[in-house]
């Protein structure tokens, strides 16, 4: 029973990643469940991190040599010297918040050499963020059952993976680094879509922004397909790292409050080019808690004085946006279906010090339905969800400071007792726990 991190070293036991392998990060719930952390720690033992989904939407948080990090596009494995950071191409990338984030880690020391950025990764434009933002707010305070507003961050994530669908007018990172008539002719196709936008600032105007944007980044783009085959041919480890979580996934989150990518690991073959069949191990990150950003359905959800102490002790308060994320009981049935769906091989549970001190900690073991049956399975559609009743599970509360333990043992009796009700329910042993926000705050529960 160890602190799960030493320098230079993973804790994923190789023998559930092998070389020429892959392991992935993944969260579990709606979000900031502190996968940056463990993507951190994990780091070591991998000749890269990856991101394959999701762009400047996604934040994560890292607090290393008491200094705190917010990473938005850039994988956490930029904070590991000798690790390659991979922006593949699943991801959509805002170039000008990308270069914004290199600086930012430049001026505090970090060597950001390691960064590589897929050459198919599509481009965030500003007419993208533009046209979300006029989205949501034509959509907000529409009348419940109707077309609503999501609560996105109007960071022109879905509008930009919708132009990529449609393909014709889309720019890739390729084009932008290239320049030239490609990027002109591109960016002229597009603005003919986005008629508001084009007569503000035109062709020129826009090519003027981005030309210097394409020349900045143009020695970090390359093929990262090829780049990630070869590292895994070679022998190598490579490590994904979800941006957003499994309950905003396109296609398995609670539609339409989602994200517009696949941020399950279901999600990592097509985002970078590796087939799952590399994928030997998958780390499902959680809290001990629920939390969520934006609009849609959290069966668990609580408010008042409790819900405001839980927020403040978790600075449970967005990365990217700086929004108050909304609080909840554990839901199990979530986070199983979650698990289920990403294969998860263990748990890193997240967050343990922010309950410690309650007298008691809830848990959603199922669900009942308006007709007054009960089930045990996740209702993955926002109309089916919002019409669930949480049934919870009482269990008894443990002592307030647990941030000094640095072993299974070590934790309060009740606090153990939490970890294997969550593993019971969910299926998957607990790998990890969480219980500080730095580095050394982690228990390796193996």
């Amino acid at each position: 029973m160890t602190p799960a991190h030493e320098s230079g070293a993973s804790p994923i036991d190789p023998r559930s990643c092998p070389r020429g392998s892959a392991a992935a990060v993944v969260g579990l719930q709606w979000g900031d469940e502190g996968k940056g952390k463990f993507v951190d720690l994990l780091a070591p033992g991998f000749a890269a991190v990856v991101r394959y989904n999701g762009g400047a939407n996604a934040g994560h948080t890292i607090v290393a040599d008491g200094r705190t990090f917010a990473l938005h596009l850039i994988p956490s494995g930029i904070l590991r010297p000798g690790t390659r950071a991979v922006i593949a191409n699943g991801v959509v990338v805002d170039p000008a918040g990308l270069v914004a984030e290199l600086e930012g880690l430049e001026s505090k020391g970090v060597d950001v050499s390691g960064l590589v950025v897929s050459s198919r990764a599509h481009v965030v434009m500003p007419y993208h963020r533009a046209l979300d933002e006029r989205l949501e707010s034509a959509l907000d305070g529409t009348p419940r059952g109707t077309t609503t507003a999501i609560g996105t961050t109007k960071r022109g994530i879905g509008p930009t993976y919708a132009e990529k669908a449609i393909r014709m007018a889309a720019v890739r990172v390729g084009d932008l680094v290239r320049g030239g008539d490609v990027l002109r002719d591109r960016v002229q196709l597009a603005l003919g879509l986005h008629d508001s936008f084009a007569a503000a600032s035109g062709v020129d105007g826009l090519l003027a922004d981005l030309e210097p944007l394409g020349a900045r980044l143009r020695p970090v783009v390359a093929d990262t397909t090829y780049l990630l085959h070869d590292l895994l041919s070679s022998g190598e480890r490579v490590l994904f790292e979800g941006g957003n979580a499994t309950l905003l996934d396109i296609d398995h989150g609670t539609f339409p409050y989602v994200t517009s990518s696949n941020c399950s690991a279901l999600g990592i073959p097509a985002g970078s080019g590796v087939p799952g069949t590399r994928l030997a191990s998958v780390v499902g990150v959680m809290k001990v808690y629920t939390t969520r950003v934006g609009l849609g359905p959290m069966p668990t959800e609580i408010d008042g004085d409790l819900a405001h102490e839980i927020r403040e002790r978790g600075g449970e308060y967005g990365t990217t946006t700086g929004r108050p994320r909304r609080i909840g009981w554990l839901d199990l049935v979530a986070l199983r279906y979650s698990a289920m769906i990403n294969g998860a091989t263990m748990l890193a549970v997240t967050m343990l010090d922010v309950l410690a001190g309650l007298d008691e900690v809830r848990v959603c073991t199922a669900y009942e339905l308006p007709d007054g049956t009960r089930t045990d399975r996740f209702l993955p559609d926002a109309v089916d969800l919002a019409g669930a009743t949480p049934v919870y599970e009482t269990l008894p509360g443990f002592e307030p400071d647990i941030g000094g333990c640095r072993s299974m043992d070590e934790l309060p009796a009740a606090a153990r007792r939490l970890l294997g009700r969550i593993a019971e329910h969910a299926r998957v042993p607990v790998g990890f726990v969480g219980v500080g926000p730095d580095r050394e705050q982690t228990i390796a529960a193996g």
